[in-house]
């Protein structure tokens, strides 16, 4: 039987998209020649967006890219702008202008700024840099929060005498080490989430083009800006609008994200659905009900230390004989808290996470509700319910 053999050939893309086809000649038999394509105004557009966008886009990303790359190029372009605006208030308190100020002494203040916010680095991220990852949603917002509270205190400095102004300066240059510590980690984390082909490299660069677009466009109406606005409420008014759009497309920007790792707040809200209705939310419908900054978290810890005075049970270690977890109380508190075995994986910290949402019983002993979870999209064997160092319980 012979093989049929095809009328047209192409090549396609990452995308899908056709780049070439060829057709075989009829007066040839060996032969296939190629179809012109047909020049358009969406060719043309396709390969504008190319440049900034990750190859095989949409198909190389998860489907939350597209609203969160708009809303943060919004909010960087309003950035942007009022980042020029308190540029040109810092340099005024700086004395650039002033007869009478002193170029040493506006180093030196630049020297002890740059300083403080380098130790405040350091700090922050030893403290958090765990918990970075897993609330990563958090954090990125509060990164933007840390800058816009940074212009505003820089647009503050001229009107104040010396001294305060040096602390306001320190402060702005912490808030401002702050933002770039937690917005880098959770820029690496977003992109991980994603990257659908392993292409976290090649969207990190696009990113970069993007942003550096978005930001010469801001730069360029940042330049009208700094020439129209002058008096000092009407730089108030405008650092106010502009700040205030800055944090609006973040939020949104942040919102759009559906993350399918299990961090605690969507453990309990996934956990309290299924209690109540025996459905198991998808990540998409669980980024809908999440909240952003705050959020009363329950009463349940990961154990970071031990104290001298506790006493372990013989009932508890018989716990580590079927799991690599046990939950338990200090004293009289109220707070639950987890301790896991030593081997114990990130999928364990989590079943023990929602068990103590879950009050025990057996409501998650059954595999179906395991099954259901991955079934709904969620990657249960991300560790994102442990925002600490991991101590385990070695036992001999």
């Amino acid at each position: 039987m012979e093989r049929p053999i095809p009328k047209v050939v192409g090549v396609v893309d990452e995308s899908g998209a056709v780049v070439c086809a060829y057709r075989k000649d009829e007066n040839k038999d060996e032969s296939w020649r190629a179809v012109p394509r047909k020049k358009t105004l969406s060719n043309y557009a396709k390969a504008l967006f190319d440049v900034f966008l990750p190859a095989g886009y949409p198909h190389s990303v998860t489907l939350d890219y597209k609203p969160y790359q708009i809303y943060d190029s919004l909010q960087a372009f309003s950035s942007t702008i009022a980042g020029m605006l308190s540029n040109r208030a810092v340099l005024q308190g700086m004395g650039v202008g002033d007869a009478g100020s002193s170029a040493t002494g506006a180093v030196l203040l630049s020297v002890l700024q740059d300083s403080t916010g380098r130790i405040a680095t350091i700090v922050f991220a030893h403290r958090f840099g765990q918990a970075i990852e897993p609330e990563c949603k958090f954090y990125r917002f509060a990164a933007d929060l840390f800058n816009d509270t940074a212009l505003l205190l820089d647009v503050l400095t001229p009107a104040l005498p010396t001294y305060p102004k040096i602390m306001t300066l320190c402060a702005a240059g912490i808030l401002r080490s702050l933002c770039g510590v937690a917005a880098g980690a959770a820029k690496a984390s977003l992109s991980a989430h994603f990257a659908k082909n392993g292409n976290i490299a090649e969207l990190n660069a696009k990113d970069s083009s993007q942003e550096t677009v978005i930001t010469l466009m801001g730069m360029l109406a940042g330049s009208l800006f700094v020439r129209v606005v002058e008096g000092r409420l009407a730089v108030w008014c405008w650092m106010f609008i502009l700040v205030g759009i800055h944090l609006w497309t973040n939020y949104q920007a942040v919102r759009s994200v559906q993350m399918r790792t299990l961090n605690r707040q969507r453990a309990s809200i996934v956990i309290n659905e299924y209690r109540e209705t025996g459905v198991v939310l998808r990540p998409d419908q669980v980024a809908r009900k999440e909240l952003i900054l705050l959020w009363n978290a329950p009463a349940i810890c990961f154990c970071r230390a031990f104290p001298q005075q506790m006493q372990l049970k013989t009932s508890d270690l018989d716990h580590l004989r079927d799991k690599n977890f046990f939950i338990m109380s200090f004293g009289m508190s109220p707070e639950k808290n987890i301790v896991l075995k030593e081997g114990a994986t990130p999928q364990d910290a989590l079943r023990a996470y929602m068990e103590a949402l879950a009050n025990g019983g057996d409501m998650l002993d059954d595999g179906q509700f395991w099954k259901a979870l991955s079934s709904a999209g969620w990657d249960i064997d991300a560790g994102a319910v442990e925002t600490g160092p991991a101590m385990r319980l070695v036992m001999d």
